[in-house]
């Protein structure tokens, strides 16, 4: 007998009728909010937020009956390893053939960049895809550059598209520009925007069209595929003879055109393929692909049952994570949108905002572009090298990246031959949480070629010339001060207290 308590039919009938009352009375406050359109808004833009109120209210009343009803948690029993032709390794692709069909392949692809995202957590104004990482450049510049210097090297015409938020679209409208004389075709579009939810009546934060920002949310990157279409890009990308799209995260340095997945997503006919990579303990939270009753599915950690997420995190069950570098079918995207087939997981993502001088706790319902694998035919994981994933979240992934580890050609970044094994783990305490108090307390860049760790906390200055080799532990007391000096050469030392060492 089965010891899962299940819900009784009275149980349910309130929650049907509670769910009912809530999405009326969520419908009548969005027409509300329709209604509020100012008058001298185009048709267009009318429309455009009519629909992403209809395509809200859809996701509402969904994650309505998901909370009424039991069956939306996995049944742990029913999970298991996905089989080798669903998840294939890099290595077993075949590889790259002749020039020619490389080139052709390459007119068949468009990259988007997923960038939504502001650059707040990392202490920065504006897009996060403008912070400087290498040489005076963004991501965004090195985006352009990969893609330029492939259009040059095989003469084809890869579009770059970046997908913005209502946070970013300004801002990166204007740094396009600058592109303009570059051998590249930018396009931009926005992703929905929509009302967050108080989370005590379920109704949402905002009354009125224009009301605060902070008022609105972007829906998570699996509004991608609704956006794309609803933008007028998707049928403009067929129309073009594009076939495929990849995607990344706009702070994945790592996710380049790989063209041996390109040959391999059009010879096997693939409608999505996901690049995952090997797990390390930094990982251990990042969804994985699982076999769901002979089905292929992305299991993120929100999705386990609580006494089942250690086993999760463990790297011998689930040895590889997702990427989320996505090369998906257009015309598959484009049918399954128009059938309304795409309905991924709700994850439910609990915010306080500040309305007067009060806090409220809210709820934004998001949905996850790799959680979409599951729709599509014959799709499955490849399990690509680490340098694949590199993702610059903190500014101990700045530190990386902007170290002699990487040297930069034509927008990649490439690890230095020299570097035996993976990226050391570097963690820099909360005194290098913002870019600017990084800049300040590390403005000539070590050399770690030799680093295995790096931990630092407190307040420590680094000077020029400095060498980290093996495992180099920093703390420095709270209210004092470390100075590594110029060229000092640490290896396998911990420092504590403080030190100040004057040149003279």
């Amino acid at each position: 007998m089965s010891s899962k308590h299940l819900k009784s039919q009275s149980t349910f009938a309130f929650e049907n009728t509670s769910s009912n009352v809530a999405a009326s009375q969520m419908r009548n406050a969005l027409n509300s909010l329709v209604d509020s359109v100012p008058d001298d808004l185009s048709s267009t833009d009318k429309l455009r937020f009519e629909n992403e109120m209809d395509s809200f209210f859809a996701l509402f009343r969904r994650y309505l009956n998901d909370k009424a009803s039991s069956t939306t948690t996995l049944n742990w029993d029913k999970i298991s390893s996905p089989t080798n032709d669903k998840v294939q390794s890099y290595s077993s692709l075949k590889s790259n053939n002749s020039d020619d069909s490389s080139s052709s392949n390459l007119n068949k692809l468009a990259v988007l960049k997923l960038n939504g995202g502001l650059g707040t957590s990392m202490g920065c104004v504006g897009p996060k895809s403008v912070i400087e990482v290498r040489e005076g450049q963004s991501f965004l510049d090195l985006s352009v550059r990969q893609i330029e210097f492939l259009n040059k090297s095989f003469d084809c015409d890869v579009p770059l598209l970046l997908m913005n938020s209502f946070n970013t679209d300004r801002d990166t409208e204007l740094i396009v520009k600058k592109y303009q004389s570059h051998r590249i075709s930018i396009k931009t579009f926005n992703q929905s925007r929509y009302p967050r939810i108080f989370k005590d009546n379920l109704l949402p934060v905002p009354k009125h069209f224009n009301d605060q920002l902070d008022a609105w949310y972007p829906p998570g990157h699996g509004d991608l595929f609704e956006s794309l279409l609803s933008s007028g890009i998707l049928d403009s990308l067929i129309n073009e003879g594009k076939e495929i799209l990849f995607v990344s995260n706009g702070d994945n340095l790592g996710a380049t055109v790989d063209q041996k997945i390109l040959n391999h997503m059009i010879e096997t006919g693939s409608e999505y393929i996901m690049e995952l990579t090997d797990k390390t303990r930094a990982d251990v939270k990042g969804g994985t692909l699982i076999d769901y009753d002979g089905q292929i599915r992305l299991l993120e950690i929100a999705q386990v049952p609580k006494d089942h997420v250690e086993e999760f995190k463990s790297i011998k069950k689930f040895k590889n994570f997702n990427t989320n570098n996505l090369w998906i079918n257009l015309k598959a995207i484009k049918r399954l949108v128009e059938s309304n087939s795409l309905q991924m997981e709700i994850i439910p993502n609990q915010k306080s905002i500040t309305v007067g001088n009060s806090d409220f706790n809210v709820i934004q319902l998001e949905t996850a572009v790799g959680a979409a694998i599951r729709y599509f035919s014959n799709a499955h994981g490849v399990v690509v090298p680490r340098s694949r994933f590199l993702p610059v979240k903190t500014c101990s992934d700045l530190l990386l990246v902007k170290s002699d580890l990487f040297n930069l050609q034509h927008g990649t970044l490439v690890m230095d031959p020299s570097r035996f094994g993976g990226a050391p783990l570097i963690k820099l305490g909360s005194h290098y949480k913002k870019v600017s108090n990084f800049q300040q307390r590390i403005s000539h860049m070590p050399k770690i070629i030799e680093l295995d760790h790096l931990t630092v906390t407190g307040n420590v200055f680094f000077g020029k010339g400095v060498q980290l080799k093996g495992t180099v532990i920093i703390v420095c007391s709270d209210g004092q001060k470390i100075d590594i000096p110029n060229g000092s050469i640490l290896e396998n030392v911990v420092i504590t207290g403080n030190l100040q060492i004057l040149e003279h």
